[in-house]
């Protein structure tokens, strides 16, 4: 058995690409959604081929929009309701433009505020929930986060709220974001409720040598715009080829493989956060290491966010000497709720700190299929899998 055995077997997989492809068939595999459903469906099938599948579902605040829209001077303009949002029902508010959105003095009393969505994958984003909680708290009534791109259309994203207070908060395009800046209100109405819901997670076990276990994780669902095809149909198509890579392997690695499968990461974590809350704790104990692949193409410089485990980038660079390292926790991603009980977690993702990349669609409808391609995924996925042979053959 050998690293090259896997790495051959990747370069070679062909189900990689058509895995990555029927998943963007899926749609944008919203959670509770039809889409979601049957992308979770497919998953199972392809894990099943692989080893014993167990599904182990966990709850979440469900959230259900019918219909949203954003009217100014009598034209509809383009927008998305952020996931959770506040319900409003016809509501005229005058607009103010916040730039970028950073906290400030004074008040925000009964207005609707704009502020622009930033890549969100570098080192000096501010987090559109951080523009959130500025303008909520300063008393806003409703809460616009500007896709700065024209010709791309709004924006979505989590707007943080799981069926308590909150403000109506949508994504909205440049185009209408341009609409409103030359003044005039805007009228706001998003029909929804809030309602209790479950999130499948897929969970495969394949047993080591010794009783330590390396999850190897990646979120399922996204969000109704576009595919969802870089966040994250390349992470799940990627933990696939590698599962059924290493599973002629593992029982001689001295760690176990435990593919998880995700859902509800784009509701603020909560799947992987409830499933790890839930695990009894001599199995939580058993997982040593998470690699979880999120948005792994779409440029072709890889980074692995840390969360500030200090032996964590030495491991991950002594395998990829190229590989870019953050280390500071950054909570986007379900490697920040192992990282929450003390298990050394690393997002790999593509296009750190590159703004220009192709990971600025994200959240939008042009997160489809054509952003990357075979070689650029099968690339990212050799890579993976060198970061993650190093986790299940620790030097000793």
């Amino acid at each position: 058995m050998s690293l090259h055995e896997v790495l051959d077997t990747v370069a070679e997989d062909p189900l990689l690409w058509s895995d990555f492809s029927a998943l963007c068939d899926a749609g944008g595999r919203l959670a509770g959604s039809d889409s979601a459903a049957s992308a979770f469906t497919f998953a199972a099938v392809r894990m099943a081929a692989i080893g014993p599948v167990r599904n182990e579902p966990t709850a979440y605040a469900g959230w259900t929009c019918q219909a949203a829209r954003l009217e100014h001077r009598g034209r509809l303009l383009d927008c998305t309701p952020l996931l959770g949002s506040m319900p409003c029902e016809d509501l005229a508010l005058d607009v103010r433009d916040l730039g970028r959105g950073a906290p400030q003095p004074g008040r925000l009393d009964g207005l609707a505020v704009m502020a622009r969505h930033e890549y969100p994958f570098a080192t000096h984003t501010l987090h559109r929930r951080v523009k959130l909680a500025a303008a909520t708290g300063a008393g806003a009534a409703a809460f616009l986060i500007v896709q700065p791109e024209a010709g791309v259309g709004p924006v979505s994203g989590p707007s943080g709220r799981a069926g308590g207070a909150g403000i109506p908060a949508l994504g909205i395009s440049a185009e209408a974001a341009d609409a409103l800046r030359g003044g005039g209100q805007a009228r706001i109405t998003i029909e929804a409720q809030d309602h209790p819901a479950q999130t499948p997670n897929l969970i495969l076990e394949l047993p080591g040598r010794g009783p330590g276990l390396v999850a190897l994780s990646a979120h399922l669902d996204g969000h109704p715009l576009g595919e969802s095809a870089l966040d994250n149909a390349t992470g799940v198509a990627a933990a696939l080829c590698l599962a059924r890579a290493l599973a002629p392997h593992v029982a001689g690695l001295e760690h176990g493989l435990l593919l998880c499968l995700f859902g509800a990461e784009e509701w603020a974590l909560a799947g992987s956060r409830a499933w790890l809350a839930g695990l009894d704790e001599e199995r939580r104990e058993r997982i040593v290491l998470n690699v979880n692949l999120d948005s792994i193409a779409g440029h072709p410089a890889l980074s692995a966010l840390t969360s500030g485990f200090p032996g964590l980038p030495g491991m991950l660079r002594s395998a990829v000497p190229r590989l870019g390292i953050h280390e500071p926790l950054m909570a986007n991603s379900d490697h920040a709720n192992f990282a929450a009980h003390g298990i050394p977690a690393a997002r790999i993702i593509a296009g750190f700190n590159k703004p220009g990349s192709n990971l600025r669609y994200l959240l939008t409808a042009a997160d489809r299929r054509q952003l990357t391609s075979e070689a650029e995924l099968r690339t990212a996925t050799l890579t993976a899998a060198r970061l993650l042979w190093a986790g299940l053959t620790p030097l000793r």
